[in-house]
């Protein structure tokens, strides 16, 4: 059975307000009421919960143990209960609402834009915000609620984290139509010790996933260019600097003019992508409505279509200077 509660929402409030300011007259000011009837609410809130929250003196009030642990908790709940409040409101009044995402930049290009293009077409009232960072910023930017939900390939072994699959993919190879691989059917990783190789910086979590894989294997690669993000690798490709492996997901999913994947192997890499929620959190319902969508759309593990064998490359075409 839920516990009987003898206090209201305004002491939650009032109690929230002297523990971020650390003084009575001052909380007080901050919700609009006499200090007299604010010491009323902190009492009441005391007396009903039976313990003592805080230490007062004639110069200070501090938190005892017990309401330094019951501050964090009443913050979280007010701040959930706030943005729910908002969300609510907003669907009724046709207010624009807000969702931010977190995710890794192989991602948007080409699955997630494609995503949000069709779900604004359904809500255009919706603003969303994209935070496109490297898997352990977007893994903490979900943790610490400054994003509503991400998509990532970190997150499934942390506890406080829901992670959700959306699919695994292998690594490709991204190259130009006019390179020498791209007649190929299938590659493997010895092939491209022979071509100038464009790699992904140590800070990246998909280098970390190359290294892991290839550490058991003879093969040697000729790193000329290296970069933080795949969507980055595959502008120098475009500029014919090179070739380079990613994920499937970050290449084009149609024909494209310039680029081409070849399938990957010996060792075959794959990396696995899910939806990531802070566990516990319920998410506004713009933010929830988003979160299925994305979830509703598993994107296929293919990419951008390769060259038959022996069909002549399109001619390069010159890129605009910005």
């Amino acid at each position: 059975m839920p516990m009987a509660v003898n206090f209201e929402l305004h002491d939650l409030i009032a109690f929230r307000a002297v523990a971020e300011l650390g003084n009575f007259r001052k909380a007080a000011e901050a919700v609009h009421i006499s200090q007299p009837a604010f010491s009323r609410r902190i009492d009441k809130l005391e007396q009903s919960l039976g313990i003592r929250l805080l230490e007062r003196t004639t110069r200070e009030v501090k938190l005892t143990a017990v309401g330094r642990e019951f501050a964090r908790s009443i913050s979280n709940l007010l701040d959930g209960l706030d943005e729910t409040l908002l969300s609510v409101r907003g669907i009724g009044t046709g207010r624009m609402g807000e969702v931010c995402i977190a995710c890794v930049p192989s991602t948007v290009y080409y699955f997630l834009s494609n995503v949000i293009q069709r779900y604004r077409a359904q809500y255009p009232k919706l603003r969303v915000r994209v935070f496109d960072a490297s898997a352990n910023e977007v893994l903490t930017a979900v943790s610490s609620g400054e994003a509503d939900f991400g998509i990532n390939f970190l997150g499934g072994s942390e506890a406080e984290i829901d992670y959700r699959p959306l699919l695994t993919e292998r690594f490709v190879i991204a190259c130009r139509r006019d390179h020498p691989l791209a007649a190929r059917r299938k590659a493997t990783w010895r092939d491209l010790e022979d071509h100038d190789f464009i790699l992904t910086a140590k800070s990246s979590g998909n280098r970390l996933l190359l290294d892991q894989a290839l550490a058991g294997t003879s093969t040697r690669l000729r790193p000329v260019y290296e970069a933080r993000h795949v969507t980055t690798l595959l502008g120098l490709v475009e500029a014919g600097l090179g070739v380079a492996a990613v994920p499937s997901l970050a290449m084009p999913q149609y024909e494209h003019p310039l680029l081409m994947s070849i399938p990957l192997g010996e060792p075959q890499v794959t990396r696995r992508i899910g939806l990531i929620k802070r566990r516990g959190r319920q998410l506004s319902p713009e933010a929830q409505q988003l979160y299925e969508f994305v979830a509703a759309r598993r994107p296929k593990p293919g990419a951008a279509r390769t060259a038959k064998a022996g069909k002549a490359a399109a001619p390069p075409t010159r890129r605009p200077r910005s």
